[in-house]
């Protein structure tokens, strides 16, 4: 019997709380069932994200925690459901999955997308070169932002014209919904000091910069006392608690661990703050945006600038300056209500170009067009 639908398979690590387990989550909901089929796969751990999987997607354990051990696995998943597209994302997820269609002796093809403006000492870059070998034996890289394009370019050398940039998908109706949430119980004293609330959200890592951010948030301080509540978790939660301290500022500032539902927060606010030193997309922003709350945000590679288009709806400050992200804060907290108001109006307006239901198209043109179907 001719199959009817293409049965896409989503390999990733685990549905973590990170953005590349959002982004599979909204293409994977979104994806249309009359033409399409999807199975994700993960390794055998938990991720907070399953539970918001619609009921109709298989979801998939390997027998392992090892990426390393994965492959065969992997490529017997694909030859026993006769898959069609394997997706992934990641650079070591990526390889993985190419490696595993190989060793299927399947016909699937391979769409594999890169999330973020990696690089740096010689070793790092040496293998992205070796990424980028791998990377040339799938069926089309997508790219989730121009920079990210470009960075593929350079570092993984790979052909601009082999690279298809699809912006990150927002499932706006489930943001609206969860945004009308109330935030948990032991937060809510946060937002009723009549005290601006700042929030960030992202990996306690270097990667994020909650340093530079504590060290801006004092200064904001000594001009508007307000409160800042970090969303997430990572390891050098102890060392910003201690900068928290000798900045003067811990009794202000509030680590409330990883939150499923983040956009109550959000929604609350009176700022959204991003202070990361390299982001793919930076999906948290224009989140943000989504739930009209106005954006600060470092204009790092790459993602704060393109989401915010240069600063058009929101304010863009230079990596790793406290005092110029201040200044850009306190600038925001003194914005007159009829200000804000148009701010946040354009802001919503801006996430509507990610909206899922648009975005999730562009996948499925480029699942069409490697099977051939269009």
């Amino acid at each position: 019997m001719k199959k009817t639908k293409l049965t896409v398979l989503f390999y990733i690590y685990r549905m973590g709380g990170g953005g590349a387990a959002r982004t599979l989550l909204n293409i994977i909901n979104n994806l249309d069932r009359s033409k399409f089929q999807p199975i994700l796969v993960t390794l055998d751990y938990e991720g907070s994200y399953e539970k918001e999987l619609e009921s109709d997607v298989l979801h998939l354990k390997l027998n392992t925690r090892r990426l390393s051990r994965s492959a065969f696995k992997l490529a017997k998943t694909i030859r026993n459901y006769n898959v069609d597209i394997v997706f992934s994302t990641i650079p070591r997820v990526n390889t993985i999955a190419i490696m595993a269609n190989i060793f299927s002796g399947k016909k699937a093809k391979n769409v594999v997308r890169e999330a973020d403006n990696l690089g740096g000492a010689f070793v790092e870059n040496f293998k992205l070169k070796l990424f980028g070998i791998v990377y040339k034996f799938s069926d089309q890289i997508v790219s989730l932002s121009e920079g990210v394009k470009d960075n593929l370019v350079e570092k993984y050398n790979i052909k601009s014209g082999d690279i298809k940039v699809i912006y990150n998908p927002l499932d706006l109706n489930r943001i609206d919904v969860n945004a009308r949430e109330e935030v948990p119980f032991q937060f809510k004293p946060l937002f009723e000091k009549r005290e601006p609330v700042l929030i960030n959200a992202g990996r306690l890592v270097k990667q994020k910069d909650q340093e530079t951010l504590l060290k801006a948030f004092a200064l904001v301080n000594k001009e508007i006392k307000s409160q800042l509540i970090i969303l997430g978790d990572g390891p050098l939660k102890e060392n910003l608690v201690r900068l928290g301290k000798d900045l003067g500022v811990h009794e202000r500032l509030t680590f409330a661990g990883f939150q499923l539902n983040p956009y109550s927060f959000m929604k609350n606010a009176d700022l959204f703050v991003l202070s990361s030193r390299h982001e793919g997309f930076s999906h948290v922003i224009a989140e943000a945006l989504a739930t009209e709350t106005p954006v600060v945000a470092t204009d790092c590679k790459s993602g704060p600038s393109e989401v915010l288009d240069r600063g058009k709806f929101g304010c863009l400050s230079k990596v790793g300056d406290e005092k110029g992200l201040a200044k850009e804060m306190i600038k925001v907290l003194k914005l007159t209500d009829e200000q804000r108001r148009i701010v946040v109006e354009q802001g919503r307006y801006r996430a509507e170009d990610f909206e899922a239901k648009k975005i999730v198209k562009e996948y499925e043109e480029v699942f069409l067009s490697v099977t051939k179907k269009i």
